[in-house]
Order: C-alpha cells, then sequence, then structure tokens
C-alpha cells in the first residue's frame, strides 16, 4: 500500500488510461480518480486547469503524485514502477 497521495487524471474511454488504473490497481496503490469526461462541464473545466498545472499538453494520462512532487505523463510503466518501488 501506498503511503504518497495520488490523482490519476483520465478519460473513461483511453486504452492508456485503463491500462495506468489497471497497473495501480493491481499493485495496491492507492489513488483519487478523475475521469474527466464523466464529469459535468463546470468540473471538467476545473479539472482541466488542474491538469494544466501538471501537464500544459493537457494529455492523458495524468498521474499527480504528492501535490505534483512527481508528475508521470501518459502510461509509462517504468516510471510507475519506478515511482512506487514495483519489481
Amino acid at each position: 500500500m501506498s503511503a504518497k497521495k495520488t490523482v490519476l487524471f483520465a478519460l473513461s474511454t483511453c486504452p492508456s488510461c485503463k491500462k495506468t488504473k489497471e497497473l495501480l490497481t493491481k499493485n495496491n496503490i492507492e489513488f483519487v480518480l478523475a475521469e474527466l469526461d464523466t464529469l459535468d462541464i463546470e468540473s471538467r473545466d476545473r479539472l482541466l486547469e488542474e491538469v494544466k498545472k501538471y501537464n500544459p499538453r493537457e494529455t492523458f494520462p495524468t498521474i499527480v503524485v504528492d501535490g505534483g512532487r512527481t508528475v508521470i505523463v501518459g502510461f509509462n510503466e517504468a516510471a510507475i514502477k519506478k515511482e512506487y518501488e514495483i519489481k
């Protein structure tokens, strides 16, 4: 179990987002999931501004660890495994 605060900004229809979610879940990494395409417009716009702070290209998935100490953009299995010390 991870003590790191993790937020996964994703889209519900994105294959890379699904793979990222599965990898985190499989390895018991606790995370807050924000699937922007399932939200109302106001919430989506607010979260998109949040994503932009960490990932100006606004691509998905975007993983924000500990308030931005680490940001992982896209499905990057090696970076995720390194960040969470997964073998």
